[in-house]
């Protein structure tokens, strides 16, 4: 089936030029003349996709996008901004009202396909994560695991040990008392890329241990972590005596690998603002306290896929903002719905 696109502008040649452009890409496509008009369409034809002008008669494209988050029927939709309006400030507004891209006018052929295509996708992964999520929403019950190695050795680590690397035999997994833990891995350039940020109570290194495979990334201690190393065989014996807590680790990896999937979904095909949000957020939860998330700009940019300096950028935005607050290398979230809420 056709995915159905909704263009929102006022330039008639503007108008058909874009229709033009998407219909030869195999797209349905609806056009309006003008806000209102827009409104009343994207609420008959509910479209996958909706492309809006920013300056227009009748009602302007941040009115558009603003009684769009107030209709439940219309929020998912995603938009993209299509406008000459190129000023920082303006961008931001559009960003920072729930719109999902922008486009400056003139544009290419290849920037609008490119630009629709991504939020297609994205969105099709968004829906498919959150009826999976409905599907199997429950709790992971690991006490069960906890007590029966809370009497093995705990190691203390500093910050920089590393705990394994990628390639190695994996004759362990371990589990975190108090710290934190990222696991890595190194392109052919030599940059790191943070595949995940472990702490307290969280499982790691398991993802190889069935068939006895080496492992696939790197382990490093961020900051005075406590460890308690289970060897392989210890962890088969137990969990083939308790089909119960066999059910339970299973439950983990399937965590695990969800939580990768929907780490590398946004680094595609999210915007930094998007991402950057939601990492704060993710890494917020997973401490599962208020006194903040403590995260070198470093790690933060290597877990995010982006340069520092982007990075610092952003969280100068959302300081303005008054979305969080930093003080040296802690975060703290301000307004946790309004980052909820960036696109």
């Amino acid at each position: 089936m056709k995915k159905k696109i909704l263009i929102i502008e006022d330039d008639k040649i503007v108008r058909e030029n874009t229709a033009e452009i998407l219909q030869l890409a195999n797209y349905e496509v609806i056009t309006a003349e003008n806000g209102k008009v827009g409104l009343e369409k994207a609420t008959f034809f509910k479209p996958d996709l909706i492309i809006c002008d920013i300056l227009m008669p009748e009602l302007d494209g941040y009115g558009v996008l603003q009684i769009m988050m107030r209709n439940k029927s219309l929020q998912r939709i995603p938009v993209i901004f299509m406008s000459a309006k190129t000023k920082h400030e303006d961008i931001r507004r559009g960003m920072d009202m729930g719109a999902s891209d922008y486009i400056s006018k003139p544009f290419e052929e290849s920037e609008l396909l490119s630009a629709v295509a991504s939020r297609l996708k994205r969105k099709e992964i968004m829906e498919n994560t959150g009826k999976h999520e409905s599907e199997v929403n429950k709790k992971w019950r690991l006490e069960e695991i906890e007590k029966a190695f809370e009497n093995n050795e705990v190691i203390e680590y500093k910050p920089g040990a590393t705990i394994y690397c990628e390639g190695s035999i994996s004759n362990h997994i371990f589990y975190i008392v108090r710290g934190e833990v990222k696991t890595f891995k190194i392109n052919h350039d030599g940059k790191e890329l943070i595949t995940e940020i472990f702490s307290d109570k969280n499982f790691f290194g398991f993802t190889s241990f069935l068939e006895n495979k080496p492992y696939v990334e790197n382990a490093e201690v961020i900051k005075n972590t406590e460890i308690i190393r289970i060897p392989k065989h210890e962890f088969l014996d137990l969990i083939k005596s308790n089909p119960q807590l066999s059910l339970n680790f299973i439950d983990l990896i399937t965590n695990d690998l969800e939580f990768v999937k929907d780490h590398l979904m946004h680094l595609a095909y999210d915007s930094v603002r998007r991402k950057t949000a939601d990492a704060i957020l993710q890494l917020q939860e997973k401490r599962g306290n208020n006194k903040g998330i403590e995260i070198s700009r470093s790690d933060l940019a290597s877990f995010l896929g982006i340069a520092k300096e982007t990075l610092t950028r952003t969280l100068t935005d959302f300081k303005e903002e008054e979305l969080i607050s930093t003080n040296k290398n802690k975060i703290h979230i301000l307004k946790k719905d309004k980052l909820q809420r960036i696109q």
